[in-house]
């Protein structure tokens, strides 16, 4: 857990926004990566740490988390450098309202005008800039204030020029927490590609109930239960460390979307992620 915050201010809005942002204490959350094709029309566009992902469709783009604050000009570069106009882009998703994923969504909505959408239970988090989250809030805003123009539930579909988004509610990490299933499609092969919100538990969770989050433990169970009969064919996550990708693809790889299948690897971090639950409930007892 982040011990301690830093008060900044930020000019993104006629009306200066103030809220305290937690340090970077690991720099690769901010260390430049190389933006690269992932699969058909699906791109990599985030730091070394930070997952990122660019959807291209003729009808505009869909970006899906944007990382830190300070990381909306090099994301920026990204998307350009891939050849695509920032200010295509049409829709902004997150797979949850934690700082690390959408400090730099009320940057990128202003700058691209952009519809937010956001799953229910997150959408007051990211409309507080993160002061009313469960285990992270109390300290005032983490990350600039957005409010959704849309409100997502399980199941619901994002579609933008052909690319339709299944929208996966996986709650614990936060109460919206989400990951987003779809189709892409390289020559005459069609992967059906998961970004997984892997539900990892941070220490000051205690999953027999926090003050704003009562049924915390249950919604885990039932997220790790639902996330091991997923379906697909490439899995990525929210963080690249969590789905190995520096293992799958360095810099100048060539483009690989096979790199990505590893069925394996997810069951092998779903297994992780339940002895850790299993092991926090016990502790708790």
């Amino acid at each position: 857990m982040i011990a301690c915050f830093l008060l900044l201010h930020t000019g993104l809005f006629s009306t200066a926004q103030k809220f305290v942002q937690p340090p970077v204490t690991q720099p690769d959350w901010i260390k430049d990566y190389k933006p690269f094709r992932i699969a058909g029309n699906l791109y990599y566009v985030g730091s070394y740490e930070l997952a990122c992902y660019l959807i291209t469709t003729p009808a505009g783009h869909i970006l899906i988390n944007t990382g830190l604050n300070e990381s909306a000009p090099m994301i920026r570069r990204h998307v350009e450098a891939l050849g695509f106009a920032f200010t295509d882009i049409k829709i902004l998703l997150a797979t949850h309202a934690h700082f690390d994923h959408v400090g730099a969504m009320a940057s990128i909505k202003k700058t691209t005008g952009a519809a937010m959408m956001i799953e229910e239970r997150d959408a007051p988090v990211l409309a507080d800039g993160g002061a009313s989250d469960y285990v992270m809030g109390g300290h005032g805003s983490t990350f600039a204030r957005v409010t959704a123009n849309r409100l997502l539930h399980d199941k619901d579909t994002v579609a933008l020029g052909g690319t339709s988004i299944e929208v996966l509610h996986h709650p614990g990490h936060t109460k919206g927490a989400n990951s987003f299933l779809f189709d892409v499609k390289e020559g005459t092969t069609v992967y059906r590609v998961v970004i997984a919100n892997m539900p990892s538990i941070l220490d000051a969770t205690k999953l027999s109930g926090m003050p704003l989050y009562p049924g915390v433990g249950k919604d885990y169970a039932y997220t790790l239960d639902t996330m091991k009969r997923l379906h697909f064919d490439i899995w990525l996550a929210s963080h690249a460390s969590q789905f190995d990708m520096h293992k799958k693809h360095k810099e100048g790889d060539t483009y690989n979307p096979e790199a990505f299948r590893d069925q394996a690897g997810y069951d092998a971090a779903l297994n992780s992620l339940q002895k850790s639950y299993d092991d926090k409930r016990k502790a708790e007892k």
